[in-house]
């Protein structure tokens, strides 16, 4: 009884189907007016995969954005290193062509220097410093050939910047006046007392005044009096104010009117004959020894 009763099953079961399928099959028809069977099917596939597919697209589409945004993130980073790369490029355009105008400037202004006393002048431009940053010298561009000799007076557009010492055919070595070496006769503007400047080495200098008879204020002028260098050209300016006392050397400091740290063209006045003297002889510095160039030379 068992199997006979299965097989009944089976096809009590088969039946239901085949009657489903041709219920489904009417109404497809019914639907498709007038459509094909494959038509239809095909329609009622994608109805039934629309729910799906739009599941699958609601989780898909975050992982989607996601990945477009890391590429995204990718691509302006190496926008922003490249417009980064150019400013910097457009900074340095910058910086040059600001270094070029102040050149420029430098050398206008020391070209429409008129040296004291209408003396002859030769302009140099300073490739060097010395070999130290305690070394109070400057290496410039001309030498004896441009009628360069030692002991001439060198200044700038704002004063008196040293002397040269050394020479070469094509260059020369110019000792600053905040070199102790070096001493400069001055005279107060306001007040004309004369007294001697002399270097520290370091941005400052020292004014004494032995026969001082009235004081030395703050912010006077001091101009060189004639005796080692061209008379008329500016030194510095008094720092502090120092009273003049019977019998008693007045001493105070000065500030120096050239700023050392920014010499780019000189003026070497040639016109006036030196009377400075090397320290240690006495004899004038005419023929000084050669020295050794710290730099290749720039015309």
């Amino acid at each position: 009884m068992f199997p006979s009763g299965r097989r009944l099953d089976r096809a009590t079961a088969l039946f239901i189907s085949l009657l489903a399928v041709g219920f489904l099959i009417a109404t497809f028809d019914v639907r498709a007016s007038g459509d094909s069977a494959t038509t239809v099917l095909r329609g009622g596939a994608q109805a039934l995969a629309e729910p799906i597919q739009g599941g699958i697209d609601f989780l898909v589409r975050p992982v989607v954005g996601f990945v477009d945004g890391i590429s995204n993130v990718a691509g302006l980073r190496d926008q922003n290193e490249r417009l980064e790369a150019e400013v910097q490029r457009l900074e340095a355009r910058l910086r040059e062509t600001a270094a070029l105008e102040r050149r420029v400037a430098e050398l206008e202004a020391i070209n429409d220097l008129a040296p004291p006393e209408g003396l002859a002048s030769v302009t140099a431009r300073i490739y060097s410093s010395g070999t130290s940053t305690f070394d109070q010298v400057r290496f410039i561009n001309k030498g004896s050939s441009d009628g360069i000799i030692a002991g001439q007076a060198v200044i700038d557009e704002s004063g008196l910047v040293g002397r040269v010492d050394l020479v070469t055919g094509s260059s020369a070595r110019v000792r600053l006046i905040t070199d102790p070496l070096v001493s400069v006769g001055v005279r107060i503007q306001d007040t004309n007392q004369t007294g001697a400047v002399t270097g520290r080495g370091d941005d400052v200098l020292q004014l004494d005044m032995f026969d001082a008879t009235a004081p030395a204020t703050e912010g006077s002028v001091l101009i060189t009096d004639g005796s080692r260098f061209p008379p008329g050209v500016v030194v510095g300016f008094v720092r502090e104010t120092k009273e003049a006392n019977v019998g008693f050397a007045l001493r105070t400091t000065v500030n120096p009117a050239a700023v050392f740290t920014e010499l780019d063209f000189v003026k070497i006045v040639v016109g006036w004959s030196p009377l400075d003297a090397d320290p240690e002889t006495g004899d004038p510095l005419i023929d000084p020894p050669s020295f050794t160039d710290p730099g290749q030379e720039l015309q």
